[in-house]
C-alpha cells in the first residue's frame, strides 16, 4: 500500500510540472527583441444594437438649453457615478432601435456607430439649437470573463475599443490551470442570435483575427487544461489512498 501512495505522488509531480509553451500567448519564434513585426488588425467599430445605453451630452453657450437635453448623473458618496447610475442616467436604445430625445424626437440609430449617431444628432440638434456640440459615448459596453481566471465577473469597459488581452486583464488574467488553446468566445449577433468561436491564444496571428478585438456583451469562457483535471483527480485518488492507508494500519494495530 506504501508503495502504491509513493507512486501516486510521483504521478502527481510529474503532472504538476508547467511548460513555459502551455503558457506563453502569441508565441512566434520569429519575433525579435530589436525587430517587432507589424501585424495588420482587423477591427470593425461596434454597431448600436436594441437595449444599448448611450450617454449624450450637450454643450453650448444656452445651458438651459443644454439642459434639456443633459440628464443629470446619480452621484455616490464618493461624488463619482457608478455603471449602474450611468445606465440610468443614459438614453437606451429601444426595441425598434429607436432613441427618444427631448424637443427633437425619435432618431433610428440602430446598425450605426456611435460616430454616425453623434453626427445624426447633431444634425438633427441644429436646427433648435445654434453653435451646440454633441459628444455621444457608449456606455454600456460590458464583457463576462469566466472560467480559470483569478477574478471571473462582468466587467465594464470606458472605451470604444478593447482587445482580447485586456479583457483578460480586467481579470487578473489566466491561471496556469487554463486552456490557452480553446478559449471560447460568446458573441451576440446583430439579428439577436448567438455565435461560439474558439480562439488559440498561443496563435501569433490572433491578432489579425476579426474576434481579436471585444465587442460589448461578450463573453469570455476560459477552460481548464486537461493537465489539471488529471492533476485534480489525482489529489482525490491520493486522499482516498491515504484514508485507506491509514485504517488498514489502525486495523492491523489493533488486531
Amino acid at each position: 500500500m506504501r508503495h502504491i501512495v509513493y507512486f501516486l505522488l510521483l504521478l502527481l509531480g510529474v503532472s504538476s510540472c508547467v511548460t513555459k509553451k502551455e503558457l506563453v500567448y502569441i508565441q512566434n519564434p520569429n519575433l525579435k527583441e530589436n525587430a517587432p513585426t507589424d501585424f495588420q488588425t482587423r477591427y470593425s467599430a461596434y454597431k448600436l444594437q436594441s437595449n444599448d445605453v448611450l450617454s449624450i451630452k450637450v454643450l453650448s453657450v444656452d445651458p438651459d438649453m443644454s439642459n434639456l437635453f443633459n440628464i443629470t448623473n446619480p452621484v455616490n458618496a464618493m461624488g463619482m457615478s457608478e455603471p449602474a447610475s450611468l445606465y440610468l442616467s443614459g438614453y437606451a436604445i429601444d426595441s425598434e432601435g429607436f432613441i427618444n430625445l427631448p424637443t427633437v424626437g425619435r432618431l433610428k440609430v440602430e446598425n450605426l456607430t456611435t460616430s454616425q449617431t453623434q453626427d445624426l444628432i447633431q444634425k438633427n440638434l441644429d436646427r433648435y439649437i445654434t453653435d451646440a456640440t454633441v459628444v455621444v459615448k457608449l456606455i454600456s459596453f460590458k464583457v463576462s470573463v469566466l472560467g480559470e481566471v483569478r477574478n471571473p465577473g462582468y466587467f465594464y469597459i470606458y472605451n470604444e475599443r478593447a482587445n482580447l488581452l485586456e479583457g483578460l486583464s480586467l481579470a487578473g488574467d489566466m491561471t496556469q490551470a487554463g486552456n490557452r488553446d480553446n478559449v471560447k468566445l460568446v458573441r451576440q449577433k446583430n439579428d439577436g442570435s448567438s455565435e461560439v468561436v474558439l480562439l488559440d491564444l498561443k496563435d501569433p496571428n490572433l491578432v489579425q483575427s476579426q474576434y481579436y478585438y471585444l465587442m460589448p456583451n461578450d463573453v469570455l469562457y476560459v477552460e481548464p487544461r486537461k493537465r489539471q483535471l488529471k492533476r485534480d483527480n489525482l489529489v482525490v485518488l491520493n486522499a482516498v489512498f491515504g484514508v485507506i492507508s491509514t485504517g488498514a494500519l489502525l486495523y492491523n494495530l489493533f488486531r
